[in-house]
């Protein structure tokens, strides 16, 4: 499934998001297609502001950490939560986004420095 027609960036456009999380019934397909949206809000923001250097990328990337805070609620509502393999997942997703956009030197940590999960 591709993203939207708003990315420019084809690999991104077509990266599974979340696949690893689809294939687990713990996480409610409707709670991730909601972080999903995040991370493919994300990708737009990055081309529409481009940012330039990892400062800038990092004020993005820490807004959309922000977003998944939010859904955190969602997820427990649902008898999930994120966990140890969710916050890997989305933290490579981070990372994936980062790299595809031309910063591989982001740090990945720090891309997801606001989470509280």
């Amino acid at each position: 499934m591709t993203i939207s027609h708003r990315i420019g960036n084809r690999e991104v456009a077509e990266h599974p998001f979340l696949q690893g999380l689809y294939a687990d019934p713990y996480f409610p397909d409707e709670i991730l297609d909601r972080g999903r949206a995040v991370l493919w809000r994300l990708c737009e923001r990055i081309e529409d502001e481009r940012p330039s250097d990892l400062t800038a990328l990092y004020a993005l990337t820490h807004a959309a950490t922000e977003e998944f805070n939010r859904l955190e609620a969602e997820f427990e509502a649902a008898g999930s939560e994120i966990e140890t393999v969710a916050r890997d997942e989305i933290a490579e997703d981070f990372w994936f986004v980062a790299s595809s956009y031309g910063f591989a030197d982001a740090d990945v940590e720090e891309l997801i420095a606001t989470r509280d999960w």
